[in-house]
């Protein structure tokens, strides 16, 4: 199992997140399983609010939720909510997602490899 820690705001002028998305996206295309939990700005990947800049050629919100659809399991930092991102205090796309350092520990532990961006 591998679990993916993101922490940039989704579309700072960077390919950090769409780079992680697309890893992810590999990795259970390979037969990995993967956790992805958003911290700090990269909360608002899991906002529907977040939108694609017009300069920008992936949405990554939409990418995020194709994994998640598809069995990737999600959890997004339920303190970072309020307190980081664009959007503070806007809902996630899934209310079950919101989550806490627990799980996060919980998926460190039980994990073969941790990666972060």
């Amino acid at each position: 199992m591998t679990t993916i820690i993101l922490n940039h705001q989704p579309y700072d002028g960077t390919d950090v997140t769409w780079n992680a998305l697309r890893l992810a996206k590999t990795l259970v295309k390979s037969g990995e399983e993967v956790n992805i939990f958003l911290m700090n700005d990269a909360v608002d990947l899991a906002r529907d609010k977040t939108s694609k800049p017009d300069s920008y050629d992936y949405d990554l919100v939409a990418m995020l939720k194709e994994l998640y659809e598809k069995g990737t399991k999600l959890q997004v930092c339920g303190t970072c909510n309020a307190r980081c991102g664009l959007f503070k205090n806007e809902p996630y796309f899934d209310e079950k997602v919101s989550s806490t350092m627990q799980i996060l520990a919980d998926w460190v532990i039980a994990s073969d490899k941790v990666l972060t961006f």
